[in-house]
């Protein structure tokens, strides 16, 4: 009797471990979980193909019970069309969304709100992981399909694949003078196949941007970690990560062919470790203070390093580029370029009417030099210009 007492209890421990699962197939049979759902639980949307779906879940899991959003099968739930809303705003906390599929959606700006597919907003733990976003269009210049932003911490976008997009950005933690999400977690994805966008002055396809304004909030720490990617034949344009903010790691990622650069556009204080660049147009290129540029692996490149030269020098200087001074260069492997490292690049480029001078308050030519910079232990093999200054 004892025994069967205890197999009960058991069982109805286990029972009690597992949430409720709801299944939908409307944004109102989902709007009608999202209100009930409670840690553990999952809402299950089932398998098919769904457009004008503009869903918000501001509903709190728990670490060890987190909310679970996922199709009924990998790749199976399928989300496309016409897109004029967020498809899915998640603002609460320990939230997953998981094998979800977008393709061929195309986004167009609205006046005033933001128009993406998944947008995590003042969001805290919550993870967008194994969905597939393909063929995605926008109809107007910088937009991103998945966003993290406001005052949220801690989330994460990974094993997700990112192919054939077009004309967008792809996932961007958004850095605003009110509001900074720490602690984004970018990793293991796959960037592949992106054209080079047809935007005036080819910018506004990055695949991955952390911040967006440089200039005036570059001095933001964000914290944001991008890890363990692959990005295959992007060249949406010339940053294929764009990095605006500081405070920020990119380690162990993975280039090969891109028409791109992983690049310190503004910012200071950010480590870029142990990441594989293989063919294409770039390595990395630098702007800021302050960088540890360390461990990389680079081959077949016109150039590995650039550090570039500024309008205005350190952390509390306005330029519409900073010159990158006090970085730390050290153990990075450059074999079969045609220049190792490069510290100069853009030596009195003239950006007079390129950029709007009230807004941005800079002098107008890059002609303060790098300085202040370290170069250690840099093995450089088979290379036409192993230092040039």
């Amino acid at each position: 009797m004892n025994k069967i007492l205890i197999a009960l209890l058991s069982l109805l421990a286990v029972q009690l471990s597992y949430g409720k699962v709801y299944k939908v197939k409307s944004p109102e049979e989902f709007k009608s979980a999202a209100a009930a759902v409670a840690p553990g639980d999952e809402i299950v949307i089932a398998n098919g193909n769904y457009s004008n779906w503009a869903v918000t879940i501001n509903s709190n899991g728990t670490a060890d019970k987190p909310i679970m959003i996922r199709a009924e099968r990998k790749d199976k739930v399928v989300f496309s069309g016409e897109v004029r809303q967020s498809v899915f705003h998640v603002s609460g906390s320990y939230i997953q969304l998981k094998d979800l599929k977008f393709e061929d959606c195309r986004l167009f700006k609205g006046q005033g709100k933001d128009v993406v597919l998944i947008q995590l907003n003042a969001s805290k733990n919550c993870r967008v992981t194994n969905c597939f976003f393909t063929k995605i269009s926008v109809n107007s210049q910088f937009m991103p399909i998945v966003v993290i932003s406001g005052d949220g911490d801690n989330n994460r976008v990974d094993h997700s694949r990112f192919i054939s997009n077009k004309n967008n950005m792809d996932v961007q933690v958004r850095v605003a003078k009110e509001t900074v999400p720490l602690h984004s977690l970018v990793d293991h994805n796959t960037f592949m196949d992106k054209d080079s966008v047809t935007w005036n002055g080819n910018n506004g396809g990055e695949c991955v941007q952390i911040g967006q304004d440089p200039i005036l909030l570059g001095n933001r720490y964000a914290y944001a970690t991008v890890r363990d990617n692959r990005f295959i034949r992007c060249n949406g344009e010339p940053e294929v990560i764009s990095n605006k903010a500081s405070g920020n790691k990119y380690t162990n990622n993975y280039f090969e062919d891109c028409h791109g650069e992983l690049v310190m556009r503004g910012g200071h204080e950010c480590m870029v470790d142990s990441n594989r660049f293989k063919g294409g147009t770039g390595g990395i290129r630098v702007n800021g203070t302050g960088h540890t540029i360390s461990n990389n692996n680079f081959k077949n490149l016109p150039i590995a390093i650039r550090l570039m030269y500024g309008m205005a020098k350190g952390k509390t200087d306005t330029g519409f580029y900073i010159a990158a001074s006090d970085c730390v260069v050290k153990n990075n492997h450059i074999n079969h370029c045609e220049t190792g490292i490069l510290l100069g690049g853009a030596k009195n480029a003239d950006w007079t009417g390129k950029f709007d001078t009230k807004r941005y308050p800079s002098r107008t030519v890059q002609d303060i030099a790098p300085h202040n910079n370290e170069l250690i232990n840099n093995a450089i093999t088979h290379t036409k210009s192993p230092v040039v200054q």
